[in-house]
Formats: structure tokens, sequence, C-alpha cells
């Protein structure tokens, strides 16, 4: 199993992002997709997941109402918009795969939102 997060980068608070997390080497139909992300010194936090067959979604508390999940299953993909962003969002986004546990994980992306 492979996932690739990928769409981070630097943006103005207020601004917006989409990352995207692109999942190959297996069917995902069983398992939930999660985003977590890390700050410096801080511990890994969940974002968001989405079930992969029924698309029901849940959010961490710091980013409802601003942050959306969704799947593409045609193409595997995991997105991960996020509006409204905040200097305090800045980590590293990491995607995760798994059925009763996150057993899979990506690299991670980069997002730095400047105040």
């Amino acid at each position: 199993v492979q996932l690739q997060a990928s769409g981070g980068g630097l943006v103005q608070a207020g601004g917006s992002l989409n990352v995207s997390c692109a999942a190959s080497g297996r069917t995902f139909s069983s398992y939930t997709m999660g985003w977590f992300r890390q700050a410096p010194g801080k511990e890994r936090e969940f974002v968001a997941r989405i079930t992969w067959s029924g698309g029901i979604a849940a959010y961490g508390d710091s980013v409802k109402g601003r942050f959306s999940i969704s799947i593409d299953n045609a193409e595997n993909t995991v997105y991960l918009q996020m509006n409204s962003l905040k200097p305090e969002d800045t980590a590293v986004y990491y995607c995760a795969a798994g059925s009763s546990a996150y057993a899979f994980w990506g690299q991670g992306t980069q997002v730095t939102v400047s105040s």
C-alpha cells in the first residue's frame, strides 16, 4: 500500500489549500481514510476521516466548519479542502488508511500559514 500526499504549501491566514492523498496497492473499499497533522514540538492531531465506501466524515474540533474531506473513488484519491486557514494550522499533514486502526501512512506534506 502506498499513500502519496501532495498539495501543501505556503498560504496567508484566511486563505485556502487543497491537499490530496493518492492511494494505491490494494482495494480500499473497507477502509477509513484519515488526515492527521503534527506541528513542531506538538503531538500528532486528528484532523478528519472518511469511510471509503460510504463517505461518512468526521472532523477534529479545531477544524470543524473550515475543513472538508472528500473521496474521488475513480481516482483513488482523498482530498482535504482547507478554508479560513489560521497560523495555528501550520503543520505537516499526513494521510493514513486502515480498517480497525490506521496501518498505512503517507509521507506528509507541509502546510504553512503566515499571519
